[in-house]
């Protein structure tokens, strides 16, 4: 998928001294470049030291003081991933449809297929995708959007060995629906009175170039969220995405910060993980992402935010395996999403 970070550069230039140097020209650039060096070593410090402690600091929460099944989670994760690659239109797709529908259904959901075609981006033929929408208690009027992509990209296209090789999408794929699932267990004893809206989406990543369109499922849906309006309104919206990684570190996504809708929810799932001292959600923004969540929000105006482990060495080769997850990330994830969810109002 692109995601897309805003860079900023800044470039500065000064002007060559010519001709000869005066002792106190060469004393006060001296002392100029000295105070840019001290500039830059507390700036460094400042983000590396200050923050940087942040960014490296994790929870002594072992898998056993959680009480969020990860070890299932994990297990569902494996279970996704035994089923090979799950592009848009495939047999690993299929395949996974069946059996996260079999899921939640059992698990007491209402379950239908939003289905749609695309036309294939190199072939242009056409493709048959599903957003999948697992509903509790339909009849609530206000409701909780919780969503996770679940197909994975073609091919591995940044493996660096063979970007034509095979992609599992572990963490980019399975991570969310995982996590989702083990969720499902849990959702019809939650307190909230707000009803829960489980969407798995497809063609996130229906890629083989740069150029081709991402995100297809969640901006049908969002379309279709405004043409055909429901009665009931999502109050709140959160997208699963990324979230296994073995080294955990989420950061709080610019695009859910910077929108002024959003970022009370953004403050309240982290003020809820600082409240339960899972350190992997760090109260600092980075990166700004370009994820299912946009259209969702701008085309649906769903109040939605993003939560994603972008810092993932992984990310769209052959080496996004199970074994570059964990089930204590998961079961850190779940326990804070199940925490904020059963307080939500």
């Amino acid at each position: 998928m692109t995601r897309r970070k805003n860079k900023r550069s800044d470039d500065t230039a000064g002007p060559s001294p010519q001709g000869r140097v005066s002792a106190r020209a060469v004393f006060f650039g001296a002392l100029l470049v000295t105070g840019c060096l001290l500039a830059v070593y507390l700036a460094f410090f400042r983000d590396r030291g200050l923050n940087g402690a942040a960014e490296a600091a994790t929870s002594r929460l072992r898998l056993e003081d959680i009480p969020f099944n990860g070890a299932r989670a994990y297990g569902y994760l494996k279970q996704i991933c035994a089923l090979g690659p799950r592009s848009s239109g495939s047999a690993g797709m299929e395949a996974q449809q069946k059996l996260t529908a079999e899921h939640f259904a059992r698990l007491g959901a209402q379950v239908e297929f939003q289905r749609f075609g695309v036309k294939h981006p190199v072939d242009g033929s056409t493709v048959a995708m599903a957003n999948l929408i697992a509903r509790w208690n339909p009849d609530r009027k206000e409701r909780i959007l919780l969503c996770a992509h679940y197909d994975t990209l073609p091919l591995p296209m940044l493996d660096p060995v063979n970007p034509r090789g095979t992609f599992v999408g572990a963490n980019d794929g399975a991570s969310g629906v995982a996590l989702l699932m083990e969720l499902a267990h849990e959702i019809g004893n939650l307190s909230t009175p707000l009803g829960i809206d489980v969407v798995l989406l497809d063609g996130e990543e229906f890629v083989f170039r740069d150029r081709d369109r991402y995100f297809l499922g969640s901006e049908y849906f969002a379309r279709k969220h405004v043409e055909d309006r429901p009665p009931y309104r999502y109050r709140w919206g959160v997208l699963l995405d990324m979230i296994g990684d073995a080294d955990l570190q989420l950061y709080q996504e610019q695009n859910s910060m910077w929108w002024r809708d959003v970022r009370p929810l953004v403050e309240e799932i982290w003020a809820t993980a600082a409240r339960l001292g899972v350190r992997e959600f760090i109260p600092r923004k980075k990166h700004a992402v370009q994820d299912d969540h946009v259209p969702l929000h701008d085309i649906a105006g769903i109040p939605i935010c993003d939560i994603i482990d972008f810092d993932y060495p992984a990310w769209h080769t052959q080496g996004d395996t199970p074994d570059q997850c964990s089930a204590l990330s998961l079961a850190k994830v779940g326990w804070v999403i199940r925490e904020w969810l059963a307080a939500a109002r």
